[in-house]
């Protein structure tokens, strides 16, 4: 006997909830239904060309301009190529003094301070600037090499 009950009180339940189950469902095919043609116009719409991706200002370039071009760049960079080869001095690397290049990197070294001992190959250096200013060559004052006894 419980079992009946506890049927007819489910049955209660579901029929109290219909009105809220019947909305719901209207809710969503209504938006099934406001979606649909729109999904179906996207669909319809034609793939994008070449010509859409070009700006306004430049057609769309032919097959016989597009072999020109091509033509005139392999021409250019056989012209360049015969330039290296009859001029290589214009082209070689310029050797950067390992000296200058040394002073530079000492001077921008943001990591030193004031009492620093730096080894060049004109000897050692104390370093006796500023960090508050830029550095110079005159902040390295060279240190007296100690006499042995």
């Amino acid at each position: 006997m419980q079992s009946i009950r506890r049927n007819s009180a489910s049955g209660r339940r579901m029929l109290r909830n219909a009105p809220v189950k019947a909305i719901v469902a209207a809710a969503v095919g209504l938006t099934v239904y406001g979606a649909g043609p729109f999904s179906c116009l996207a669909q319809s719409d034609p793939e994008p060309s070449l010509s859409d991706y070009l700006p306004p200002s430049e057609p769309e370039v032919s097959r016989d301009e597009w072999r020109q071009r091509i033509e005139e760049a392999r021409r250019r960079a056989k012209e360049v190529s015969r330039e290296r080869r009859e001029n290589p001095e214009l082209y070689k690397p310029i050797p950067e003094d390992p000296d200058l290049v040394a002073t530079e990197r000492l001077l921008r070294d943001d990591s030193l301070q004031r009492g620093d001992i730096v080894t060049t190959k004109k000897g050692m250096f104390v370093y006796q600037g500023r960090s508050d200013q830029p550095r110079r060559d005159q902040d390295f004052v060279p240190l007296a090499p100690r006499s042995v006894r």
